[in-house]
Parts: structure tokens; sequence; C-alpha cells
């Protein structure tokens, strides 16, 4: 079986954890959680937050911010669903948008939305038909991609709205020109969101961190994760807090893991390349491209299908695939049309329709062989062109 995506432990990763089990630490306190979170500042240039996940990680991040009851976060419909749970958690409405042709959320339909379907009082944006103020942008970097974060940055200073950007698929993507030139994924916004889950770029098994450039935030984040505990020594919480926090047998991989990212990016660079030279000018699809002014961590690879000169549908492609030992899978089923979020406000969803009936993700793994992408690829033309 050739596997979408499964991590690769091929460092420190045995020699830390026994290290944390041999000294006892192995829950949620411990030297590796700090210098899990050492690392990560360091690498993205903003202070980072070690939490349990990428899903509390963007909850706190809308805690933090008083994103409530009787608010609306604009959030893309073409993503996982756990980027929308959140604004539920804080009782808050989702707004689904489209994408754009990076699979990330359409600012020109935000902007659309905003002067259309709104009207801006000088302080809050708020939705006509519902009378709710539009409080908060979710920017999900779809797959490693970044959104274009100069037009919504741009927006979210017009309508004075905050914006949290979830890089749980791009952490080491990069923007290498314009307003953000050298700025990570998920350091743009008011705050960021991680997440180290089995498939990622590189894991803890689970986990996530929170990442802000304000540090007095991200000190609350660090209060809130850890059940707004007020001193080491006694049991007093002047706030409602969280058990969010990351064990240190988690951060023990996860330092690891840390040594090999760069590594780790540099494969699923060469072997995206790979990937395009072995497809290009075949027409029963292409491999979709990532923005030209990033260096991305090309997370996943995704193969856009020509509907018309494929034979199978999308999940029977997926079915035979997988009978010959390939995994793939498909990009998520909107959100907005999931039972839970049905009644919900969806805004001219157009792109992210199509993308989500064409798109199958192939194997990606960082430990993906040439011949491995060869048998793919190959098998591919097998059930296609047959």
């Amino acid at each position: 079986m050739i596997p979408l995506s499964i991590p690769n432990f091929e460092g420190n990763e045995v020699k830390y954890v026994s290290d944390a089990v041999s000294q006892g630490w192995v829950s949620t306190g411990g030297a590796y959680v700090s210098r899990m979170e050492e690392l990560l500042s360091e690498y993205t240039s903003s202070y980072a937050v070690a939490c349990q996940s990428g899903t509390s990680a963007l909850h706190m991040a809308l805690y933090d911010l008083g994103i409530s009851h009787g608010y609306m976060v604009l959030v893309p419909t073409l993503t996982f669903i756990a980027a929308v749970n959140p604004v539920t958690y804080v009782g808050a409405e989702p707004v689904f948008m489209d994408c754009d042709d990076s699979l990330c959320i359409d600012p020109e339909k935000i902007d659309e939305f905003c002067i259309t379907e709104c009207k801006y009082d000088g302080q809050n944006l708020i939705h006509t038909k519902s009378g709710k103020k539009v409080k908060a942008i979710i920017v999900v970097h779809v797959f490693g991609n970044i959104a274009d974060m100069e037009k919504i940055m741009d927006i979210a200073d017009r309508y004075n709205l905050y914006v949290i950007e979830d890089a749980t698929e791009a952490l080491g993507s990069r923007i290498e020109f314009g307003r953000y030139k050298g700025r990570m994924a998920g350091t743009i916004g008011n705050f960021g969101a991680l997440s180290f889950n089995g498939n990622k770029i590189i894991t803890t098994g689970g986990g996530g961190a929170v990442l802000s450039t304000d540090k007095d935030k991200a000190l609350h984040i660090k209060y809130l994760s850890t059940q707004a505990k007020d001193d080491p020594h006694f049991y007093i919480h002047n706030e409602i807090g969280f058990n969010y926090r990351m064990t240190n047998v988690q951060a023990a991989i996860g330092c690891a893991q840390m040594e090999e990212l760069e590594e780790f990016i540099s494969r699923k660079n060469k072997n995206y390349q790979i990937y395009l030279e072995l497809l290009e000018g075949d027409v029963f699809g292409y491999i979709l491209q990532f923005r030209d002014n990033i260096r991305s961590n090309k997370w996943f690879y995704s193969l856009v299908i020509d509907k018309e000169k494929c034979p199978l549908d999308i999940k029977e492609l997926i079915c035979v695939l997988s009978k010959a030992g390939i995994e793939t899978r498909p990009i998520w089923g909107l959100i907005g049309e999931q039972k839970p979020y049905i009644e919900c406000v969806s805004y001219k969803i157009e792109k992210a329709k199509y993308y989500s009936e064409r798109i199958i993700n192939l194997p990606c793994s960082t430990n993906l062989t040439k011949g491995q992408i060869e048998e793919v690829v190959n098998t591919l033309r097998k059930y296609i062109e047959k």
C-alpha cells in the first residue's frame, strides 16, 4: 500500500521521548513543552503557545478576541470542519464564503459580501438581513498554499475585523514577495493556528499551537490553555480556562520533528516537481499549483480531474486506486452544505463546488520515493485511459 500521508520518524524522536519518560515528565508540563514553544517561536518569528490541537488553538483565539453570541465570522466553505466548529463553540455564527483558484478563501467575494450584504457604521460591520455584527475572518491556508493576505488584511482594516489564520496545513509556508515578504503563514493576522496531527508535515501525535506577534496575547492564550491558573502553587482562577495543554511526551516528539522540518519541506517540493513532470501533458487532469509569490511546504498534492476525460467519478476513482494499493482522498464536502450548518448564510459558492467535485489528493508522505510516485501515476493512467 502506498499511503496518502504518514508520519516520518527518522530523527531523535525515540531519544527525546525516552528522556522525557525516564525523567517522569510525561504529562502537561516539562522542559520539552517549553523547548517546543521556543523552536516554533524562533522558526516563525512570533510568540508560540503549544496546545492540544489545531481546533483548540482556533477556539482559544476566538475566545481571546471576544467573539461570542450575536457575532458572525466569515469562514471558507471549502475546508475541514474543524476550522469552523470553534465558531459555534463560542456561540457565534459562521458565514460561508467561496474559494478562489488557490482553494483558499476568496477575498474578492469577501469584499463583495461586505459591500452588498452589510453596512459599516464606522465601528462595526453589520449584516443587513440579520442585524448581527460581522467581527472576524478565519482564513485557512489550504494544503500548504497561502491565501491572498494583502487583500484580506486590507478588507479587515477597512471594516475593523479580526483575522485568524488557520495555518494547520501550512507550517513552513512563507511569503516571498510583496508587503508581507518573509512572513510565515499564521503570523500576519491577529492569531495563527498550527496542527501537529499525524498526517501533517510534522507531528506530535496530536497537538497544535497558537501563534501571535503580540506577546501579551500569547501570554493570555497560555493562561487560558492551563485552566487560567493564576499562580504556580495556589489554585486561584480569575477566568474560565481550558485543559488545552500539550503533553511533554508529545512535545518531545515535536522537538525532534522540528529538527527535520526543512528537510521534510525540501522532500515535499522535490516530489511535487516529480508529479508535475510525470503528469505534464496528460489530458485527464493537472496538478494544482501554488501561489507564485510563496515558498510553500507543499503539504498536499491536488490532482484536478477533467470530468469529461475521466470515465470514473471521484468516488469510483478513489475506490479503484485503493484496491490497487494506492491511498488517495477527496477534498472535503462543503461545510455550508453539511447538516449542522445548512441553515447558515452562504454567499455565492461557485468555485468551491467546482473543485470539490474534481479534486483527489495523491500520496505525499515525506518518505515517498520516486518509484512510488511513478507507480501512482501509471496506475492513474491505467484506470483513467482504459
